[in-house]
């Protein structure tokens, strides 16, 4: 079978044997797998978690091919979404139902063995999510990185009635704009770096669009708020963004670090103490972020097709390209 492989010198497409699902495991053939921010962070060496070589792929939508030994959850011909960290579950995180806070957490295609940007990987069955009938598989290619923005607006303690400013205008941002509206934001004001991101952004109703990278960003953002943000989602979590968001919520507010931060970044205390502020750090999902995501993707509170960009598995190093070019929200691999 065809496998993606990541290593220093780039993107490459090997042959590989298949896997075979061991007991409690499923064998899922992969049908669309996402390019995920993370992935183009890795290939150019500025994830903090991923080291190269690796076997890309955690976004992804299939159908079960097989299944091991004592499988109750899925049945053969199902169509599956994975929810793709790997919990230890026995940690205290775990037992207290923070199985993406694991203390000795996996995470597939970040470092596993395996990827889902492949034909076929097996993976244990409390990984997978059944998906409804009423879903396309580009709509079902999108639940894990639905599951991000939900989960993080449920960690911000939800955002109807709220002020809310989005910054960064990829997948997670233009996600993340879409849930705020469905939970009934009372303004929502995103940024974004490129005229082409402000433009796409646009399209998706937010009160304003602003240049992240204008002098005065954040007095826009606040002017078209009409006050300070309740709620900041910092999608890109870089030192720039961090400072526009803490001076966006200021004061009282919540900023939510969405983004996987590239490097470290710093805070002014005094800032943060004395306008009581809160910086909320959200990791991935659970299982019932899942669910609601399904849910808003069945509904048609969130639409995706505009989103995607298609390209065939054995193209996966020009769908790296095109990830990290800007042109494209999201470039989905079809095995």
């Amino acid at each position: 079978m065809r496998r993606v492989i990541v290593t220093p010198g780039g993107v490459e497409v090997a042959e590989t044997d298949a896997p075979v699902a061991g007991a409690g495991e499923v064998l899922v053939r992969t049908v669309l797998a996402g390019i995920c921010g993370s992935d183009v962070h890795a290939v150019q060496g500025r994830h903090p978690n991923i080291a190269l070589p690796y076997r890309p792929g955690h976004e992804v939508a299939g159908t079960v091919e097989a299944v091991g030994a004592g499988v109750t959850r899925v049945t053969v011909g199902q169509r599956v979404v994975l929810e793709p960290f790997l919990p230890c579950w026995e940690c205290k995180q775990c037992r207290a139902g923070r199985e993406n806070l694991c203390e000795r957490l996996g995470f597939f295609g970040c470092g596993h063995d395996q990827g889902a940007m492949a034909d076929l990987f097996t993976v244990d069955q409390r990984r997978l999510h059944p998906v409804p009938d009423s879903l396309d598989w580009t709509q079902a290619a999108f639940i894990e990185p639905l599951g991000t923005p939900v989960h993080a607006a449920r960690l911000a303690g939800g955002l109807t009635g709220r002020t809310v400013a989005i910054l960064g205008a990829g997948t997670i941002g233009l996600l993340t704009l879409q849930v705020a509206r469905q939970q009934g934001a009372a303004r929502v004001v995103l940024t974004a770096r490129s005229q082409r991101s402000r433009d796409r952004a646009a399209k998706f109703g937010p009160d304003a669009v602003v240049d992240a990278t204008a002098p005065d960003a954040v007095e826009q953002v606040r002017r078209h708020l009409g006050e300070s943000a309740d709620v900041v989602f910092d999608c890109v979590a870089e030192q720039s963004t961090m400072d526009q968001a803490l001076a966006i919520a200021d004061k009282g507010g919540t900023v939510v670090v969405v983004g996987v931060p590239p490097a470290p970044v710093t805070v002014p205390l005094p800032l943060l103490q004395d306008s009581q502020l809160r910086i909320q750090g959200s990791a991935t999902y659970l299982p019932e972020d899942f669910a609601e995501a399904i849910a808003l993707l069945a509904a048609g509170s969130v639409t995706v097709s505009e989103l995607a960009t298609v390209r065939p598995l054995g193209e996966a190093a020009a769908a790296f390209a095109d990830a990290a070019s800007g042109a494209h929200v999201k470039v989905l691999l079809s095995a």
